[in-house]
């Protein structure tokens, strides 16, 4: 039996088109159009083209774009400097500074500076701490680990008692995976390097989410028959067919997988779209909350 495919790219444009509704909502009854500061330092290609992406989601939702450009010789003084007023601008509801960030600069102290009720890539340390205790809601959950749970959702997977793995412990998505997994009632183990026994942990896991940035890791033979797998690798591997002699695989081999899993997401096509669309959902949520509205986008 080969598994259900879950589109990522059909569901995050579904989200994208609701998010676009709630704009419009909120500009006729408030006159508050959602805005979103991105700040870019150096030239890195990735981060670039990735600004580039989020900015276009912006537009076709109605959401302002605000966006900075610093060279890679940038102080940190500068780039705090900027966050601040950006923090300081009620016309900002949204700040997202793209990492990497030049050596020079410390990452903590430049995150840290973004206001929480800003924070829409959602790695404040109160709002992973608030997603970490019982009863508490952060303002923001991270792009990346609330597209996996919007997946989950979307594609009719049971999380309320599912037993779930967690390959990978990450801060940017590994950990806040599982916290959001656990705030579901899923029993969730995480693996990683020392982890005794993956494989034999992997195949009890109803669903497995994979993040552990290692090319077709995950094996058929470490997948329970049934289960959804949740793919968040992306992982460039030799093809000499593909332009650059390059093409993008995830953590899962996919192809041997999909034989065995009941739903799998792709790599590219799955977790990919959705980081993107959750980070115009978190906009839409800071923007409702500053007009005095519930949080909820969509």
């Amino acid at each position: 039996m080969t598994a259900r495919i879950i589109d990522g790219t059909a569901i995050a444009a579904q989200i994208r088109a609701e998010v676009k509704v709630g704009v419009a909502a909120l500009v006729a009854e408030k006159g508050v159009t959602p805005g979103l500061a991105t700040v870019l330092v150096g030239d890195n290609t990735g981060s670039h083209k990735y600004v580039s992406m989020k900015r276009k989601a912006c537009a076709e939702a109605g959401i302002r774009s605000f966006h900075t450009e610093l060279p890679a010789t940038a102080t940190q003084a500068e780039v705090l400097a900027l966050v601040q007023s950006l923090g300081a601008n009620p016309d900002v509801h949204g700040i997202l500074v793209q990492l990497p960030l030049p050596s020079q600069i410390d990452e903590a102290v430049i995150l840290n500076a973004v206001p929480l009720e800003k924070d829409v890539d959602g790695f404040h340390p109160l709002n992973i701490g608030a997603i970490a205790m019982k009863g508490r809601n952060p303002m923001f959950a991270p792009c990346t680990p609330a597209g996996v749970i919007e997946l989950l959702d979307r594609s009719g997977t049971k999380i309320d008692g599912a037993d779930a793995v967690v390959l990978g412990r990450s801060n940017i998505v590994g950990m806040p995976a599982s916290l959001l997994l656990i705030q579901r009632n899923a029993t969730v183990t995480i693996c990683h390097s020392r982890t005794k026994d993956i494989k034999g942990t992997c195949r009890r896991a109803d669903i497995l989410v994979a993040a552990i940035g290692r090319a077709r890791y995950v094996t058929a033979d470490m997948i329970k028959p049934g289960a959804t797998v949740i793919d968040v690798g992306t992982n460039g591997v030799d093809d000499p067919t593909k332009p650059g002699g390059k093409r993008l695989v995830g953590d899962v081999d996919f192809e041997a997988a999909k034989e065995v899993a009941g739903a799998i997401t792709p790599v590219p096509g799955g977790v990919g779209p959705m980081t993107i669309a959750m980070l115009i959902v978190n906009t839409l949520k800071a923007a409702r909350r500053s007009a005095g509205l519930p949080a909820k986008a969509i």
